[in-house]
C-alpha cells in the first residue's frame, strides 16, 4: 500500500510540474490594488490599423475612444470606462471586400486589470462589456464579449489582441444578409493598439500591488 501512495505522489507530482502548476514565488501572487495615476478623464486615438475579422478583415485606419480611469481595488477590477468609441470617419471609412464597414459601439465598455508586471510596467488584463453593432456591405451583425489586452506605463499603449471565442456574434439579433460569411458559429477577433493621454496631456500609469 505504501508503495502505491508512494508511486502516485510521485506521478501526480510530475503531472503537475508538466502543467505548470507548482506554487510560484510571493510576486507571482495577481495584484488586488490598482493605482492610476492621474485618474479622470482620458482620450485615445489608434496607432496604426484597427482590424475586426469575422472570417473576413474589417480594417480601420482611424479610431478614437474617451471615457474615465480610476484606482481600484479586485482582482479581476475594472480600472476605466470607455465611454465612446469609434471606427472610422465619413473621409476614412472602415473598409473590407464586401464593401465600407460601419461600426457603432454599444457603449460603455470596460478596461479590466487582473496582472501587473513591475518590471516592465505591463498590465494585462481584458476590455469588457464589448457590444457593437456592424454593417459590412449589406451585411449586418452584432459583436458581443471580451477582447485580451495589455496596457504598457512607458508608452501608454493599449493593446488589445483578442483570441478566438471571447467575442461572438449574437443570435439576437441574428445576423442579416451575411450568408455563410458570418453566422452565429463565427468567432471574431478584435486587434489594434490605442494611445491614451489623459486630460492634462500625461501618459496614465496603472500599477498593481498586493496589500
Amino acid at each position: 500500500m505504501k508503495k502505491h501512495t508512494r508511486r502516485f505522489a510521485v506521478v501526480a507530482g510530475a503531472a503537475a510540474a508538466a502543467f505548470g502548476l507548482t506554487v510560484g514565488p510571493a510576486s507571482a501572487v495577481p495584484s488586488t490594488v490598482w493605482t492610476v495615476t492621474p485618474t479622470g478623464s482620458y482620450t485615445a486615438t489608434n496607432s496604426g490599423n484597427i482590424v475586426l475579422t469575422a472570417t473576413i478583415p474589417m480594417t480601420c485606419t482611424t479610431s478614437s475612444a474617451s471615457g474615465t480611469m480610476a484606482s481600484a481595488t479586485g482582482n479581476p477590477a475594472t480600472v476605466a470606462n470607455i465611454n465612446t468609441i469609434g471606427f472610422g470617419t465619413s473621409a476614412s471609412p472602415c473598409t473590407s471586400v464586401l464593401g465600407n464597414v460601419s461600426t457603432v459601439a454599444v457603449t460603455p465598455w470596460t478596461v479590466v486589470a487582473q496582472d501587473y508586471n513591475a518590471a516592465t510596467g505591463v498590465t494585462t488584463g481584458y476590455v469588457g462589456n464589448i457590444k457593437a453593432n456592424v454593417s459590412a456591405g449589406a451585411c449586418k451583425f452584432t459583436v458581443t464579449g471580451k477582447a485580451s489586452a495589455t496596457y504598457t506605463n512607458a508608452t501608454g499603449v493599449l493593446a488589445v489582441n483578442s483570441v478566438a471565442g471571447e467575442l461572438i456574434v449574437s443570435s439576437n439579433p441574428a445576423p442579416v444578409n451575411c450568408g455563410s460569411v458570418v453566422t452565429t458559429s463565427t468567432k471574431p477577433t478584435f486587434k489594434g493598439n490605442y494611445v491614451i493621454k489623459a486630460s492634462n496631456g500625461a501618459v496614465p500609469k496603472i500599477v498593481g500591488s498586493n496589500p
